[in-house]
């Protein structure tokens, strides 16, 4: 059972001060100073607080724990995957990603998924959202593998903006000057296109990057890949998408997963051009993920040619560089792997 007392990782530092009202306000700062700069694990560990206080703290919070599954580690790149298991016993997946500007950290927000994405292979088994110190404790857990976490990716299992509310406060933590100081710039937030959620993230006019996986140009095609499309067509999606542009004068990406023989002919490159014109985006192509084995990339050369009509219609476009295909890196992989392994053991 997931604890009934409020996680004390969650809470902001205004917050801490009002949990803590007989005592001065220096000591929340102490306390927010142990979770989020010293990773401290229990209160015991706050040894600079008087001993009262740390009782009160264990009997009114707790810290969420976040215990190392398994790590693995690519051969190739140093890309890290990591398989925690929380409190309660669920599974959820990281992934440390070195960069030549630094090192980034790919976190879930959700056991599972509920979307349902045909290629993904996150979605199986949700279990349920995870809080913002859960989320927050994946960043912490990786950072101790590499001098600095830079950067921020909100594309791990689970769909970020169906766990709106701790989405929001987990980027609330994380940019926090006496916590990880993450400049917004420097967190990306992918989305499957929620518009109501899309609609409302704008509202807030973070400076943060929005990725949304849009994997086709045309609603027949996408509905096939994305049971979510079903219910929020491209029009739409793209209408909001430029509403967002304009609210927070932010560029929008799109992830765009190529499958051989079913999103990536030259028409649809075409098409998918003339969707975006005139909006400030840009495009990622991405080798699809065969987790699920129902799908099979589009290969290097008609990849490049895809590449190369977008940016002759005027899109811009990269090729993502895969990283950490040795270890199994795509989300959902080793979550699904455990749990077949756990069931075996019961």
């Amino acid at each position: 059972m997931h604890p009934i007392n409020p996680d004390i990782l969650s809470l902001t530092l205004p917050e801490l001060e009002a949990a803590m009202p007989q005592h001065p306000k220096f000591r929340a700062g102490q306390v927010f100073d142990w979770l989020h700069r010293r990773g401290a694990q229990s209160f015991a560990d706050m040894n600079n607080l008087p001993k009262t206080l740390r009782d009160e703290l264990s009997q009114a919070f707790y810290i969420p724990k976040v215990e190392t599954v398994k790590k693995l580690k690519s051969k190739t790149d140093g890309t890290v995957k990591y398989l925690f298991r929380l409190g309660d016993g669920v599974l959820v997946e990281s992934v440390l990603m070195e960069y030549s500007h630094g090192h980034s950290v790919c976190v879930s927000t959700q056991a599972g998924c509920k979307m349902g994405c045909t290629f993904c292979a996150s979605g199986a088994d949700f279990a349920r959202d995870l809080t913002p110190g859960e989320i927050l404790r994946q960043v912490y857990a990786a950072g101790q593998d590499c001098p600095r976490v830079g950067g921020v990716v909100i594309m791990g299992c689970g769909e970020p903006l169906d766990n709106f509310a701790n989405t929001m406060r987990f980027i609330e933590l994380a940019t926090h000057p006496k916590g990880l100081n993450i400049g917004a710039r420097h967190i990306t937030l992918s989305t499957c296109g929620l518009i109501p959620q899309m609609q409302a993230l704008a509202a807030h006019r973070l400076q943060i990057t929005l990725a949304v996986s849009l994997h086709a140009p045309n609603d027949q095609t996408r509905q096939q890949l994305m049971p979510i499309a079903k219910t929020y067509p491209l029009k739409d999606l793209i209408k909001t998408c430029r509403e967002y542009v304009n609210k927070t004068n932010r560029r929008i990406t799109f992830e765009y997963a190529l499958a051989k023989g079913i999103n990536d002919s030259h028409t649809q490159a075409k098409e998918l051009a003339s969707l975006l014109k005139g909006l400030n985006c840009h495009v990622n192509l991405i080798p699809i993920n065969q987790a699920r084995g129902q799908f099979q990339p589009t290969p290097k050369k008609e990849t490049t040619a895809f590449q190369e009509t977008l940016t002759a219609l005027g899109i811009q476009t990269t090729i993502r560089r895969s990283l950490g295909g040795d270890i199994e890196a795509a989300c959902g992989q080793l979550r699904a792997g455990q749990q077949e392994m756990d069931n075996l053991n019961c």
